[in-house]
């Protein structure tokens, strides 16, 4: 018996109370550990998940964004404090929303500009779409337009988004805040200019070829279409339904590459890419990042006032990193794992863990809105560290 088999009755139990299926792997000092696939990939046609099923990944896309990112910066072609409107001009001179002491709304310049490791550590002032401040109302007005045009034929780059988002004032003066965002968008926009090439196109040279992760994609090829695993909301009495209004970014004529939440993969291949990471940066003889780079990402590089942001209940004894979640508490955590374990999650419940001291990594995948995952994943931690 697998030493990790007490995660097979709690990825059954997911299953009974959440998601129509999942699938876990684990790895440790190369070798798989454990891999395990319940329930479905599609209910309604009773489709088993398996090792050939693709997930909308989200915002695990993010760690593969600021992995290629430092893959330019260990080449010397920028500097984590360079300001990014070296490299993106339409960040020049960015303004920031204001309120005087009366509540009324102004916006004046920001006292620095963005430098590239505000993008890393979501220190940017820029947000995500809402309407609990000002910049993310005007950002939530830039996306329905960016929908509309869409909707009209028209398609849009990743450098349109930079240049439209560039335009609104930001949430804070850089480096002030944590505040979780289109930050790692932008530096997808970044490793496009300073590589002079598109982000699939460096993803796929640098790390997918390489490491040969053969199912990782922006773009879901029509032969591979049938694999892809079916999104579902689950209603509060247990319901699922399907999801179906969520992919045409996926399509194959599609542009648009987000370097903060397009991209699919499989769980082996984003396992493979996990490995890595916790092997000091190389698999099988492939050398993708240096080790010494895989620590500086790895490190907490909030201060005292930005980490009082960084306050989601279940990422409690966690500062952040260079786009990672890094563990830096374990009593205030609650957690049986090694200080300095590493990772991020995606938006359908997809989550990676990385642990270079113990050359362990793990990767979950699901895909549903609610995710749980506050409830899943400190539990998949505490089973995988509880059978080390």
């Amino acid at each position: 018996m697998s030493q990790f088999e007490r995660l097979t009755p709690l990825l059954k139990s997911f299953v009974e109370k959440g998601p129509a299926g999942c699938s876990c792997s684990v790895f440790q000092n190369r070798s798989q550990k454990y891999s395990n696939f319940v329930g479905f990939s599609d209910l309604e046609n009773k489709t088993l998940i398996s090792e050939n099923t693709i997930y909308r990944i989200y915002s695990m896309t993010k760690v593969i964004t600021c992995v290629a990112a430092l893959i330019l910066y260990e080449k010397g072609l920028f500097l984590l404090n360079d300001p990014i409107d070296e490299y993106l001009p339409e960040f020049k001179n960015s303004l920031v929303h204001r309120y005087t002491p009366y509540g009324a709304l102004y916006t004046s310049p920001a006292s620095k500009p963005i430098t590239i490791k505000d993008l890393f550590t979501m220190s940017s002032g820029l947000t995500y779409p809402g309407d609990n401040i000002e910049t993310a109302r005007c950002i939530s007005k830039i996306e329905k337009d960016f929908a509309h045009k869409f909707s009209s034929g028209e398609k849009y780059n990743i450098r349109d988004f930079s240049k439209a988002i560039a335009t609104v004032p930001l949430a804070f003066d850089p480096g002030t805040h944590w505040q979780y965002g289109y930050s790692h968008d932008i530096l997808g926009a970044l490793i496009e200019v300073v590589s002079s090439k598109s982000l699939s196109q460096f993803f796929k040279d640098e790390i997918f070829t390489p490491l040969e992760m053969k199912d990782t994609f922006f773009r879901i090829p029509e032969d591979k279409l049938h694999r892809l695993c079916c999104l579902y909301n689950r209603s509060e009495d247990g319901i699922l339904t399907k999801i179906t209004n969520m992919d045409v970014n996926y399509k194959p004529d599609a542009i648009f590459e987000s370097g903060g939440a397009g991209l699919l993969s499989t769980l082996s291949d984003y396992s493979r890419f996990a490995q890595m990471l916790a092997n000091g940066g190389e698999l099988n003889g492939i050398k993708i990042l240096s080790s010494k780079t895989i620590e500086l990402m790895s490190t907490n590089h909030l201060s005292p006032e930005q980490i009082l942001d960084f306050d989601w209940p279940y990422q409690a004894g966690y500062g952040y990193g260079l786009g990672v979640r890094v563990m830096i508490d374990k009593v205030k955590a609650g957690s049986n794992s090694s200080v300095g374990e590493f990772g991020w999650c995606g938006m359908a419940g997809t989550w990676v863990m990385i642990d270079p001291k113990e050359k362990l990594s793990a990767v979950y995948m699901q895909q549903m809105f609610p995710n749980f995952e506050a409830y899943h994943q400190p539990r998949l931690r505490n089973v995988i560290y509880g059978s080390l």
